[in-house]
């Protein structure tokens, strides 16, 4: 359960607004399909991005889903495993009906004997479809 420090102790992850919520429901939804995605077909997030979603990975800003995919399919490695420590969700004012999701876990590369900490934070938004896309990604490997 929660220690009041922001970490779930049992399940893996912490979100906020109590679970249950829709919009818990949709992040969880989401962090499971980006990092299974991400980590055994990275091309397919295609898909999750728009023409006016923009990236931030490791300080080096992308805008638009083609060049977001570039991006992505450009890191140098060529596997990866993702396991997520936590997720934290809220809804946004801002975007009616959008979803702010941050997400902290450790990242095993191909090849390399230790995990690298990350942490990344979406912003989701409804699209015409009733579905969400990804407006804004940020990415950041946890060092220390």
């Amino acid at each position: 359960m929660d220690d009041g420090e922001g970490k779930d102790e049992g399940g893996g992850h912490n979100h906020s607004g109590g679970a249950g919520s829709e919009y818990d429901v949709v992040a969880r939804a989401f962090v499971d399909y980006y990092y299974q995605t991400f980590d055994t077909n990275r091309t397919a997030l295609a898909a999750l991005y728009g023409s006016t979603s923009m990236l931030s990975f490791e300080g080096h800003l992308v805008a638009g889903a083609p060049e977001i995919c570039l991006k992505l399919a450009q890191l140098p490695f060529e596997q990866c495993r993702h396991s997520i420590c936590t997720v934290d969700c809220q809804p946004t004012p801002s975007f009616p009906g959008g979803i702010l999701v941050f997400v902290s876990g450790n990242l095993q590369l191909g090849g390399e004997e230790h995990q690298l900490r990350f942490s990344q934070m979406f912003q989701l938004v409804p699209n015409e479809q009733g579905s969400f896309f990804v407006q804004n990604d940020i990415f950041r490997l946890n060092y220390g």
